[in-house]
């Protein structure tokens, strides 16, 4: 791979899986080849029907997809996807498409939009960008779900002190709002905190915010 400049070789040293769907045989066969030779875990199908049947979603991970296929669009897949919640990034490889279907599957959160033949440094970097993102979307989905297994252990009314924590409240106002002592609520901060795993309340309501916590509703 010589022929790469150093940044790209850089790149082949950061494998992680690809799927390539593409219902070009040719195409699809020498790109997974290359693909597999740079280190990259490569999966591919031959329409959009058969990954939805047979790909089990693994992460980090990049969708490879055409556009123009016979069964179902890319921009069919794309949709499906969402619907299923399935949130691997994308980036599409088009021989031609109508410019409403590369608006449209940017708006829909395609990382890029390549089209055929497309350079070769190209490609590696739309990749690399895409695992890179998803690599960060499943260190934030890991984060929140382990901040929701921690609330979860908390009682009914170190939810409610969370809550007001949250909002901003001084010991002295939840302690009013909960018809209970300042003293009282210090204890239950302290529990909260410790649940937590935070330090301050500035890290409590980052961890609010980044998970969508659901407070309970007469709080």
């Amino acid at each position: 791979m010589a022929y790469l400049n150093p940044f790209f070789k850089n790149l082949m040293t950061q494998a992680g899986h690809i799927y390539l769907i593409d219902d070009d045989y040719s195409m699809r066969t020498s790109l997974c080849r290359m693909l597999i030779e740079l280190g990259y875990i490569v999966k591919d199908f031959p329409s959009g029907l058969s990954f939805l049947e047979n790909s089990i979603p693994v992460s980090p991970a990049v969708i490879l997809l055409d556009m123009q296929m016979p069964d179902m669009t890319g921009l069919d897949l794309q949709e499906k996807l969402l619907q299923l919640g399935r949130k691997t990034p994308i980036v599409f490889i088009s021989g031609q498409s109508h410019p409403h279907q590369i608006v449209t599957s940017l708006k829909k959160g395609a990382i890029d939009f390549l089209f055929k033949p497309f350079n070769l440094e190209d490609l590696l970097k739309a990749i690399a960008l895409a695992l890179e993102f998803d690599q960060r979307q499943l260190k934030r989905i890991s984060s929140e779900i382990e901040t929701k297994k921690c609330y979860a252990l908390l009682t009914p009314r170190e939810k409610e002190v969370c809550f007001w924590l949250v909002k901003g409240l001084l010991n002295k106002e939840i302690a009013v709002k909960l018809g209970t002592t300042d003293a009282t609520i210090k204890v239950h901060k302290s529990r909260v905190m410790e649940k937590m795993h935070v330090e301050s309340t500035q890290v409590l309501v980052a961890k609010y915010l980044e998970s969508d916590i659901q407070f309970p509703e007469n709080t």
